[in-house]
């Protein structure tokens, strides 16, 4: 390396530092100390004592833990399907030419940029089983409504039917998605004398899968992180009914400073979301590139 090679590295390194520190403090030294803490005894006010494995044994032991890996895995695997679905229908409504399509696409986005805190003050207000409009909507039907998130058995419907709320970031990349779908491939298909739903079934959904890939994977990450809307909506409750992992592992952690315990609780739903991302990626034979034609 010559002398103005060294001199351009030493520059180039001079500049990114700053994100390179920050990457460093911020990102990998947490990482490394967590996978530490979860070896350990640890409450924040004392040192950390060693004691190897005894958190995951104590975890998979926990009641606790089966409930709210129980809770997760329900508003996945109803709320991701259901979601999907109710952006690619927005979506599709949205593709069509129609007079303020603009207006109505900033509509039906708007709600997905609420942020999270306000949007679940304004659902438990909705969803309130005295006063709340979704019950008094229910009413002018003679519908006696549930009690929604009082109601242990409806907790987690109610949870599933505010999260749709937020699908205007799915339903916007789908919007982009529909709109590459050559024409060229309808004008065929018209000629073949496809109806809609053949149209929607062999040429719009294949299009659109590496789209649906993306969402589902997407919607994944998200429902095991789910935290904010839950911990101002429910606090977990009722009977533990929306306690989940997330929310859980925030309680071990800073209500019940027990940071070993919730670190180790963070590598396992580490595991857990990698085994399901793999599972997604190895099951997705039914995607479509078109660059393998």
């Amino acid at each position: 390396m010559t002398r103005w090679q060294r001199r351009d590295l030493w520059l180039g390194l001079a500049f990114v530092s700053p994100w390179l520190i920050g990457f460093l403090v911020f990102t990998v030294y947490p990482v490394v100390a967590s996978l530490y803490f979860s070896f350990t005894d640890y409450n924040v006010v004392s040192a950390p004592r060693w004691i190897a494995l005894r958190n995951y044994t104590d975890l998979f032991a926990d009641p606790l833990f089966g409930k709210t890996l129980y809770n997760t895995l329900y508003l996945a695997v109803i709320g991701i399907p259901v979601s999907l679905l109710v952006s690619l229908l927005i979506a599709m409504l949205l593709n069509n030419k129609v007079r303020f399509q603009g207006l109505f696409r900033t509509l039906y986005f708007l709600p997905s940029v609420v942020p999270a805190v306000a949007a679940a003050l304004l659902w438990r207000w909705f969803l309130n089983p005295d006063y709340g409009p979704v019950n008094e909507f229910l009413w002018l039907f003679r519908i006696n409504g549930p009690g929604w998130l009082a109601d242990p058995v409806w907790s987690k419907p109610a949870l599933i039917f505010a999260g749709l709320w937020g699908v205007g970031g799915s339903m916007v990349i789908y919007l982009a998605g529909l709109q590459n779908v050559p024409v060229q491939l309808y004008e065929a298909a018209d000629l073949d004398g496809a109806g809609r739903w053949q149209r929607f079934r062999f040429v719009t959904l294949p299009m659109l899968s590496p789209v649906i890939l993306f969402n589902l994977i997407m919607g994944i990450i998200t429902s095991f992180q789910a935290f904010t809307n839950i911990y101002i909506m429910t606090g977990g409750g009722p009977s533990n009914s929306t306690l989940v992992y997330a929310l859980y592992l925030y309680q071990n952690a800073f209500q019940f400073f027990r940071m070993g315990y919730a670190s180790a609780m963070a590598w396992v739903l580490l595991v857990i979301t990698a085994v399901a991302l793999v599972g997604v990626f190895r099951t997705s034979g039914w995607v479509y590139y078109e660059a393998d034609g």
